[in-house]
């Protein structure tokens, strides 16, 4: 079945099952291969992707239920203000290891200054909570929101 799905401000066009995930969707069918697959059980926070402005896990998201919904990913976040601190953020930081959880751990982080312009450790702990890092880079992912918060 054919589904119109807003996807970084534009209009796609996909023919896929409905209970097809939308982490699928976005690598397979649109080639936007940096939203990642994880644990495909919402748990490690990999695909972490925007529904309308709110952190969700595109593992989990069938593609029937994204109807007019907008939907941002790694893809799009640097054409934003906060989005471009935040990558700054994290390349001044060195952030990333092996990188494959980073691309989660900054959208979730992007939703956390959208609506927290200065958060805590603890607002931060809490925000990033449902993101798994297996390097263990935690205090450079948070000194890193930090740093974004203050630029």
């Amino acid at each position: 079945m054919a589904y119109t799905i807003k996807v970084n401000g534009t209009d796609h066009t996909v023919d896929a099952d409905g209970d097809t995930p939308l982490v699928w969707i976005l690598r397979d069918v649109l080639q936007m291969t940096g939203t990642k697959f994880g644990c495909g059980m919402a748990l490690c926070g990999a695909c972490t992707i925007h529904r309308d402005g709110v952190p969700a896990r595109a593992c989990v998201t069938p593609l029937e239920s994204v109807g007019q919904a907008h939907i941002t990913t790694i893809e799009a976040i640097g054409a934003t203000a906060r989005g471009q601190k935040l990558q700054q953020a994290w390349i001044a930081l060195q952030v990333p290891q092996c990188g494959y959880c980073q691309s989660g751990q900054i959208m979730s982080a992007a939703a956390l200054l959208e609506h927290t312009a200065h958060p805590t450790d603890d607002d931060i702990n809490t925000a990033m909570a449902g993101n798994v890092c297996r390097c263990g880079t935690y205090s450079r992912i948070r000194a890193a929101i930090h740093l974004a918060a203050k630029t």
